[in-house]
């Protein structure tokens, strides 16, 4: 492992206490074997009592019952030292109670178990007293069916370095700060595990092109616009992309024999079938797009290509240089957006509406090489999405994530005009046309006394053709009344 660098990783129960493995290295996507997990001096005695012994066994119980196909159970920070030992600078008391409980239900073979524990007498009363409660708590249960959950279907989030002082500080900024640990790469580990039936070569390959983009960037992806959009077509509020919800991101697996998932899973096997094949070629017909934001992934592989296909879309939305991709593209409203983007949390969070109203519209109506007449339809939609998203910036003194959930979820109140859910709207309409004609009805103009900014800037001359505010185009677009 490189210096001083974090390596992150994914562990099932089994691997990690029965096999002496961490289950999958997501620098790699391969095992790691012969991990002797060790517990340093430094480490404090072993003090979960028999309430926390008897929460833990609930919790695997209840997930158990739910049938959850994978159950994270907290996060394991390890010191890889010079003498190939793995020490537990964080987990140390969960991972004591899981041998626990697997010794408990008859699985003798824990390595972690035999080694010298700190002589402390906390130490030696709860082992006793937790190992004697789930020797009762387990007696009439199907030990097997437990035993064979726990050690499969429950999971620990792996980080390891060779810093010691490093592996401190990662806990205390976990413990200080509470931070989420990365979504984005806890769904990688989740679609690696499904691409089982594909080559090490090819798994190599897509690791790497995840690896090789930018991280900050492909976290925004998922946290900033794609569970945002998620949400807000389906008319919710959208929270914190976290652990705890990043189940919108798995999608439909090879498991998964019901019939809407065996329509998704055959809509995408036909489009990946026809874009690999001479069709297009011979026919002329343009690539067919195999994913959409308002339907299920497909787990393993397509995870992977969807990230790309939608991180590509975003970066070409995004940047108005007329030379780079084909929809943002020299536009004159976007060039004054862009000098506002970065300034206070209003003009981020408006511009974050706009640019994900433009990444639903293009998802749902432009093909992967838009016609002109495609590129006509959309130039006029980001006008209606430019009054639409801006509409809640110039109405609102200070914009902030409650006020923005309100307006796209059609609760404003204080009668703020053009409060509406577009993604909604977008996702119903059946073609551009409808759609243009849906907002042309709906979005209405601002009268001049709705306008909480600096009105005196309306109609002041462009420098280089970017005005100096976005309300300029509110009058360019006849979207506003004395």
């Amino acid at each position: 492992m490189t210096e001083n660098k974090l390596r992150l990783c994914t562990t099932t129960i089994g691997d990690l206490l029965c096999k002496n493995r961490i289950s999958l290295s997501m620098d790699d996507g391969k095992a790691i074997d012969n991990v002797s997990l060790t517990i340093p001096e430094y480490q404090r005695p072993y003090k979960w009592t028999a309430k926390n012994a008897n929460q833990l066994l609930d919790d695997i119980l209840l997930a158990m019952n739910y049938q959850k196909e994978v159950y994270r159970v907290g996060t394991l920070i390890l010191h890889l030292d010079e003498k190939q030992n793995y020490n537990i600078v964080d987990g140390q008391q969960r991972t004591i109670t899981f041998s626990l409980l697997l010794r408990a239900l008859g699985y003798e073979g824990i390595d972690f178990l035999q080694q010298k524990l700190p002589d402390d007498e906390h130490t030696v009363h709860n082992i006793l007293k937790n190992s004697k409660i789930f020797g009762r708590r387990i007696d009439g249960l199907d030990k097997e069916k437990l035993s064979d959950y726990i050690k499969s279907k429950c999971e620990l989030i792996v980080v390891i370095t060779s810093d010691l002082s490093e592996a401190f500080q990662f806990f205390d900024s976990q413990n200080a700060r509470g931070k989420a640990l990365y979504p984005h790469d806890l769904l990688k580990a989740f679609h690696l595990r499904e691409m089982s039936e594909i080559s090490a070569v090819e798994t190599e390959k897509i690791v790497r092109i995840w690896e090789d983009t930018d991280q900050r960037n492909l976290s925004s992806l998922f946290s900033d616009y794609l569970y945002r959009i998620k949400e807000w077509l389906k008319g919710n509020r959208s929270e914190v992309l976290c652990e705890k919800n990043i189940d919108i991101f798995k999608g439909v697996t090879a498991k998964d024999t019901h019939p809407y998932a065996q329509f998704y899973k055959g809509a995408f096997a036909y489009a990946d079938g026809f874009n690999h094949s001479s069709a297009p070629f011979v026919t002329g017909a343009k690539n067919l797009k195999p994913f959409q934001l308002n339907t299920p992934i497909i787990a393993g592989k397509p995870f992977f290509e969807y990230t790309k296909h939608y991180f590509d879309i975003l970066a070409d939305i995004r940047c108005n240089d007329k030379y780079f991709g084909y929809f943002i593209n020299g536009n004159e409203i976007v060039k004054t957006l862009d000098n506002y983007y970065w300034r206070r949390t209003g003009d981020k969070i408006t511009r974050l509406m706009f640019d994900t109203a433009v990444l639903v519209y293009v998802d749902r109506f432009c093909p992967e090489v838009p016609s002109r007449s495609d590129l006509e339809m959309f130039d006029k939609f980001v006008n209606q999405a430019f009054i639409w998203a801006y509409s809640m910036r110039a109405q609102y003194q200070n914009v902030g994530w409650q006020v923005a959930q309100n307006y796209i979820t059609e609760n404003s109140r204080d009668n703020i005009r053009n409060s509406l859910n577009i993604y909604k709207l977008i996702a119903d309409s059946d073609s551009p046309v409808s759609l243009l004609s849906k907002l042309s009805d709906l979005l209405l103009p601002l009268n001049l006394s709705d306008i909480k900014a600096d009105k005196s800037k309306i109609n002041n001359a462009a420098v280089n053709g970017v005005y100096e505010t976005y309300l300029h185009y509110f009058d360019a677009l006849k979207f506003l009344e004395d």
